[in-house]
């Protein structure tokens, strides 16, 4: 791996202290062990959970990511961390960490957790596995979980462990179609959503679920130590490859998560907003027995305060940049360009319920101008999620224009 580092050049973001190389600071990260299939392409990298995550590739624009996990099959190698919790007394702790009740959960499935401080104020989210009886992975989002594991299991006996275990995400309308190639089965034909099996990839024994960041059809690969991760990595390359599949960075998420209403640990949600103030609330088991946060849940206003925006012609700036008459009504936490719908999209958090979806407002833009906007329910569209269900398998063929405010 050093050696395939050194023949390249990246970056890596924020900007490091003079004198000390990306590399150098690569090597005290988290590094992917398929990162040697990003060098090639020119890639800047941001730190996401404790590892390094591409934010920029120049193989392809972020409307050619787009539309290729849309209609084809990308490659992405995430940041996301997973960390194992296990032993007699793993359940007791999850349950004390998660609002949602894990007991429910089965050997063999996913289930889509976040964690509360005391105040309710929300800390990260990710996906949890149930491995055997008493072990689970939790493969977290941005966010120090494993410290709260450690402060939270006092007194109970329970491991908190760093597995080395590393993720990439298979997603769009081919992925399945992929993962039966590789797997020389016709798996695919009964697995379920949010599922995770243990497949055989060329002799290899991987674990895989269904599941992924975009909303589109598709599944994740879980590598181990004991695996042979650059055959596997290349292998997947390789067949994908000929499918249409590219590697992929930040940007193939940013649109069609926004669009799909997948919130973003420490952008859509932070210690300062709770579960219902963002529309999560339904994950909220509040009859459940004491959980971190419940007391204060419980007092909590329970109304929504964050939509999704469609803006006429711009791309929101981050920030407090939205307006009515002049005054701040609220701010934009996610926001992009969608080639579908053709128009800014974003995720938005208001400063009052009153503003809900059909609000019109003023929004500051990334070309310096003011465009209207129109705030909207999530998802934006496929309200039932039946395209990553695989109900839905109609593959768009070219965009679908918002029109939702008439110009004068």
């Amino acid at each position: 791996m050093n050696k395939i580092l050194n023949k390249y050049r990246f970056t890596v973001k924020p900007s490091i202290s003079e004198g000390e190389s990306a590399l150098e600071l690569a090597r005290t990260i988290g590094l992917h062990p398929l990162t040697y299939q990003e060098l090639p392409f020119d890639p800047e990298y941001s730190i996401y959970a404790g590892r390094l995550t591409p934010e920029k590739l120049s193989n392809a624009t972020a409307d050619e990511m787009y539309w290729k996990i849309r209609q084809e099959l990308i490659f992405r190698h995430t940041g996301e961390h997973p960390y194992e919790i296990s032993g007699p007394d793993s359940l007791k702790l999850l349950q004390k960490i998660f609002p949602r009740d894990i007991s429910i959960i089965k050997i063999g499935r996913c289930s889509y957790q976040f964690a509360c401080y005391h105040d309710g104020g929300m800390i990260t989210d990710g996906i949890l596995l149930r491995i055997d009886q008493n072990k689970y992975w939790f493969a977290q989002a941005e966010g120090d979980m494993f410290s709260w594991y450690k402060a939270q299991a006092e007194g109970l006996n329970v491991k908190i462990d760093e597995p080395n275990v590393w993720i990439s995400q298979v997603q769009g309308p081919r992925s399945m179609e992929l993962l039966d190639i590789l797997t020389k089965t016709n798996i695919s034909s009964n697995w379920k959503y949010f599922d995770w099996i243990e497949v055989n990839i060329s002799g290899e024994k991987t674990i895989i679920s269904r599941s992924g960041f975009s909303n589109e059809l598709g599944w994740e690969i879980y590598f181990r130590p004991e695996n042979n991760i650059e055959k596997l990595g290349d292998l997947i390359l390789e067949e994908g490859s000929k499918m249409g599949m590219i590697i992929t960075a930040t940007p193939v998420f940013r649109c069609r998560r926004i669009e799909a209403g997948l919130l973003s640990a420490g952008q859509d949600f932070t210690n300062k907003t709770n579960p219902y103030s963002v529309g999560l609330g339904r994950f909220v088991d509040i009859d459940k027995e004491n959980f971190i946060g419940k007391e204060a849940l419980l007092k909590a206003n329970k109304k929504c305060l964050t939509w999704g925006i469609r803006v006429d012609g711009g791309t929101a700036i981050r920030g407090k940049s939205l307006k009515i008459n002049s005054k701040v009504v609220g701010e934009v936490t996610s926001s992009t360009w969608s080639p579908y719908q053709v128009c800014g999209v974003g995720i938005v958090h208001m400063q009052d319920s009153n503003y809900g979806p059909g609000t019109l407002l003023d929004v500051d833009c990334t070309n310096g101008k003011i465009h209207k906007g129109e705030l909207c329910k999530l998802p934006m569209y496929d309200v039932k999620g039946e395209i990553v269900r695989g109900i839905n398998n109609d593959i768009p063929k070219e965009p679908s224009p918002w029109t939702g405010i008439k110009k004068k």
